[in-house]
């Protein structure tokens, strides 16, 4: 199988070509100078416990800005800050569920008053699965909505207003899975494809006001949940996992099992980043104030293929992902 998925990236390299090209072009076209200086603001970023999010507030935190980080995991969220505050960071905790609208909106209020206000929020917590729908049952998919989708629109409804105030900067983590179809994420590509909804009409009831809304679209990132369900027994029945440590992960792996087996513990195609590289590339972002990152020539490839090409698209996805289960 791997061998046959390799000779179909050869024979549509071209097309994965052009996509770079493509990318590169309107970067170059479209990407503003640096112009937004986090020193001093205030970041508050979900999912803060781990992985991606204790990557995203060291990184912003060595920048100079101030750091709230809010997680269901009360006990990671606590030791991350304090990480961050025994290297001069100024930063705050709070153990906080996001699916709880009213909770959230409590625990921005305490941002608000300790520093006064949001600048930026990072949307960065969020849940997977791996299962194909026939074998997930509608809770897991409402599960992940939840959490994903209407955690993002709880925290962002809270903290909008001091961001508008202040000119500020939303921030969501989608995936690949908001902007391409992936085999066995029926849920998940929906709430990251209502991200790209919902921000991409945020942007634009926004426009004038100063305020940035930017999506970022990993594909493969090198953080704990992946590892544990490559680690993991291959049937994990029915549960989800939750990214208490909000990483948008490698989306072959795992998450939710419904009975699926899992057959390869990841794609043939792409190469894991780490998370303070993913981090590292979102800060810059922020600076340029871009609308729209695709940290990876996936990320890239899949974006430009699945509009060019999408029947190119679906063949190369299915090739690399039917092979995770078993029928």
């Amino acid at each position: 199988m791997r061998d046959w998925i390799e000779a179909a990236r050869a024979r549509f390299s071209g097309a994965l070509e052009i996509a770079e090209a493509l990318t590169a072009i309107a970067s170059a076209r479209i990407a503003p100078p640096p112009s937004y200086d986090p020193r001093g603001k205030v970041v508050v970023i979900t999912g803060a416990a781990g992985g991606i999010g204790r990557a995203l507030a060291a990184t912003f935190g060595r920048a100079g800005a101030k750091v709230a980080l809010l997680d269901i995991d009360e006990a990671g969220v606590e030791s991350a800050a304090a990480g961050l505050s025994a290297l001069g960071v100024d930063v705050i905790a709070r153990a906080c569920d996001i699916c709880d609208e009213e909770r959230t909106a409590v625990a921005m209020a305490t941002v608000v008053e300790r520093f006064g206000g949001v600048d930026v929020l990072i949307n960065n917590a969020g849940i997977t699965h791996l299962s194909l729908l026939e074998r997930t049952d509608a809770a897991t998919v409402r599960k992940v909505m939840a959490v994903n989708f209407f955690g993002a629109l709880h925290c962002t409804h809270a903290a909008l207003p001091s961001i508008v105030s202040r000119r500020g900067v939303v921030v969501a983590i989608s995936s690949v899975a908001g902007i391409a179809p992936l085999i066995g994420r029926t849920g998940y590509c929906a709430s990251k494809h209502a991200l790209h909804g919902f921000f991409d009409t945020l942007r634009n009831e926004l426009h004038g006001s100063g305020v940035d809304v930017l999506l970022v679209c990993p594909s493969f990132v090198d953080t704990a949940i992946g590892r544990k369900a490559a680690e993991s027994s291959p049937q994990f029945g029915d549960r989800v996992t939750r990214r208490a440590s909000g990483e948008p992960h490698d989306p072959t792996l795992g998450g939710v099992q419904s009975g699926d087996k899992l057959r390869q513990s990841r794609t043939a195609l792409g190469e894991m980043a780490t998370p303070d590289q993913l981090a590292q590339q979102i800060l810059e972002a922020v600076r340029h104030r871009e609308r729209l990152l695709l940290p990876s020539s996936v990320a890239r490839s899949a974006f430009w293929v699945s509009r060019l090409a999408p029947q190119l698209y679906d063949h190369l996805m299915r090739a690399s992902q039917r092979a995770l289960f078993e029928r």
